[in-house]
């Protein structure tokens, strides 16, 4: 078992006034020769949109783009014709193959929205644009993991163009919860949304992230409550 840990302090930072981002990868201004990807994880940001600001349209092609709301709400529209709000327990996902564009704004005037977006490479290119959003129950990822992206069909969950797994749950403090991949020799970027968890001698905090591989199961220990993101992932580009 192989880990590499990215501390929440050591993430790159932007602030464009409506903006304020923090950058888990290389990505726009900010550059880390050590942190471009973690296998066909190419970006995670942190975001957290103030009231009234939000991207406006631009286009995209050839990766997977999944939006996970924290707190607050998005509002969304693209050229596939998707549109809606997307609120925290959502889960969004766009193929951007051939081409797409699309736009993201807080759909509040007044109160701030925090996100995760994340892309990944795709398995297959140029695929025909697509769309697609989820509402998950919360309490159903309670000391357990509950799968909102993948492509295999057991899952239930949102289907993705790539042999990767997003995965949520919500461990109370004292417990543990184990993780198996879906894939053999896939690697996991775990992050903590919030809470303290222990995994072998990492010890991880608030928005701390740590990469794993070369091994297909491993035990998270909540040292509080704690709530993760599990990225599962091929590891080869």
């Amino acid at each position: 078992m192989k880990t590499i840990l990215h501390k929440a302090a050591d993430r790159g930072t932007a602030d464009y006034g409506w903006l304020h981002a923090n950058y888990y990868f290389s990505f726009s201004q900010y550059h880390h020769p050590e942190k471009v990807h973690f296998g066909l994880l190419r970006v995670l940001n942190d975001d957290i949109i103030d009231g009234g600001g939000g991207f406006p349209t631009h286009p995209h092609d050839n990766m997977e783009i999944v939006t996970i709301p924290l707190s607050g709400a998005l509002a969304h529209k693209d050229s596939t014709g998707g549109e809606g709000l997307i609120k925290a327990g959502d889960i969004q996902i766009m193929s951007a193959g051939t081409g797409v564009e699309h736009s993201e704004f807080n759909a509040s005037k007044t109160e701030s929205a925090n996100l995760f977006q994340v892309w990944l490479f795709p398995k297959l290119r140029n695929i025909t644009p697509r769309y697609d959003q989820r509402t998950f129950k919360i309490e159903d990822r309670l000391n357990q993991w509950q799968m909102v992206v993948s492509p295999l069909e057991e899952d239930k969950a949102l289907w993705i163009n790539q042999d990767a797994r997003f995965s949520l749950t919500k461990i109370e403090a004292g417990k543990s919860i184990s993780y198996n991949n879906g894939f053999s020799g896939n690697g996991v970027y775990l992050v903590v949304i919030n809470g303290t968890v222990q995994v072998n001698e990492n010890q991880l905090g608030k928005r701390d992230a740590l990469g794993i591989w070369d091994t297909d199961h491993f035990t998270i220990i909540a040292n509080e409550t704690a709530e993760l993101l599990a990225i599962e992932v091929p590891m080869g580009l």
